[in-house]
């Protein structure tokens, strides 16, 4: 009998043994299907990645806000930040509705694109961001661009500015310059992107366009009523700025980095890049302002560090680590020095958009050109260095001057318009009493 149980058991053991492996035989993963997994988890992980870095940029411009709002006077604190976040919500808007498809629609005539993604239409959230004109992650990524770029030019007009006259201006801007001058550089069909030119994040798209526009509002709009009447001007919060910078830092990580649209070696060369540029751009600022000065200043670091993340911003992921120290040490030198264009020509820069993102960008556009590296991103800078570094670095001379000129002449056009149909510039009563009180009725600080 117990032999009968036990032959019994060993055959019931043998039969669900041979199920069992049968079954799991029929569900075994193919080294295909294993591949088709570390794929589709790669894709989504980029796509995260893609949403962080939206997330980073635009927490970039209420930091903006901050490192604006801490440089002019107490009654002015609201309606220089309200500069920034206005642009958040009206720039928004305009993206989705038309601005993306500008930029990024079927242009084969090379200069801005149709409407196919107008209002949203024809994309698909769940697409790579990487496929750039379908992807709404990509456009997500790419309104952020967008939203900051107007918002540097305020700098510019701070405290004298009708608000009516800076949303129409940047509304019209966005639509005639911004957007045309990101089709030309980096949609596929753009002129610029055909010539050659490289600009990884947008030192002339965003840094070099904003700053020449904002020489033309300050020369449109004119001096602050102080500066002519020889009165201090003095910043109401510093530390507001200092705390507003670091931000900037922060955020420029997803600004530079995200471009890489993925988590890949190019995105962490852009990340690192960008940090170390931005710390030398510090430093290379305080060396100068000490050797003129005497004094290195809390504004001189905060302003040295925006400088480096401007340089970098063009080369991020085309430039290695190391070259990208250099990069971020000689535009926070040269930032420095610009800002003394403003006395020597007599416009005002309130903030000097001029001097750190016009002139970073410049520079940073050129340098992009003397130190792109096959190391830092060998697919798109081997092809870029076919015919010699100086082929390079004249196809980004072309792409600055077009870029600058285009922008500095619709610029002046938008705003002698806005000037001749309704004014740019508030009364002489409100500008000594303050915008905070005659436009917004409100005040920074009830102290």
């Amino acid at each position: 009998m117990v032999r009968l149980r036990g032959a019994l058991f060993a055959l019931g053991l043998g039969i669900c043994s041979a199920a069992f492996a049968q079954d799991a035989s029929s569900s075994a993963p193919t080294l295909d299907g294993v591949a088709q997994q570390v794929s589709d988890a790669s894709a989504k992980g980029d796509l995260i990645w893609v949403a962080v870095a939206a997330a980073l940029v635009l927490l970039m411009t209420p930091a903006l806000a901050m490192f604006y709002g801490g440089m002019v006077r107490r009654t002015n604190v609201l309606s220089t930040m309200m500069h920034s976040f206005i642009a958040m919500g009206v720039i928004s808007v305009i993206w989705l509705v038309v601005g993306y498809s500008i930029s990024f629609g079927s242009a084969p005539n090379g200069f801005f694109g149709d409407l196919t993604y107008a209002l949203g239409n024809n994309l698909k959230m769940a697409e790579p961001a990487a496929s750039m004109g379908p992807s709404g992650a990509f456009m997500l990524f790419q309104m952020m661009f967008a939203i900051i770029t107007p918002a540097l030019i305020s700098g510019a007009i701070a405290e004298r500015m009708k608000f009516g006259a800076y949303v129409a201006f940047i509304a019209i801007w966005s639509l005639l310059v911004y957007s045309p001058v990101a089709c030309w550089v980096w949609n596929g069909d753009g002129w610029l992107f055909k010539h050659g030119a490289l600009d990884f994040a947008g030192g002339t798209v965003v840094h070099l366009a904003s700053g020449v526009a904002a020489l033309a509002a300050a020369i449109v709009v004119g001096k602050r009523r102080a500066l002519v009447k020889h009165e201090p001007v003095p910043p109401n919060n510093i530390t507001m700025t200092l705390i507003g910078s670091g931000l900037l830092w922060f955020g420029w990580i997803g600004f530079n980095a995200g471009s890489a649209l993925g988590m890949s070696d190019v995105a962490m060369n852009a990340f690192v890049s960008t940090h170390v540029a931005a710390a030398t751009g510090m430093l290379g600022w305080l060396i100068v302002e000490r050797l003129k000065t005497g004094k290195a200043t809390a504004l001189g670091a905060a302003s040295g560090l925006v400088a480096g993340l401007v340089g970098i911003t063009p080369g991020a992921g085309f430039i290695a680590p190391r070259e990208a120290l250099l990069v971020g040490l000689i535009v926070g030198a040269v930032c420095y020095l610009a800002i003394s264009l403003k006395s020597k020509f007599g416009y005002d820069d309130s903030l000097d958009v001029v001097g750190v993102h016009g002139a970073g960008g410049f520079v940073g556009a050129i340098l992009t050109g003397v130190f792109a590296s096959v190391e830092a991103n060998k697919a798109i800078v081997e092809p870029a260095l076919a015919d010699g570094r100086m082929a390079l670095i004249l196809k980004q001379v072309v792409a600055v001057g077009a870029v600058g000129a285009f922008s500095l002449v619709v610029s002046f056009a938008i705003l002698y318009a806005i000037k001749a149909l309704g004014g740019l510039r508030v009364t002489e009563d409100d500008e000594i009493t303050g915008l905070d009180e005659t436009i917004h009725g409100e005040a920074g600080y009830n102290l």
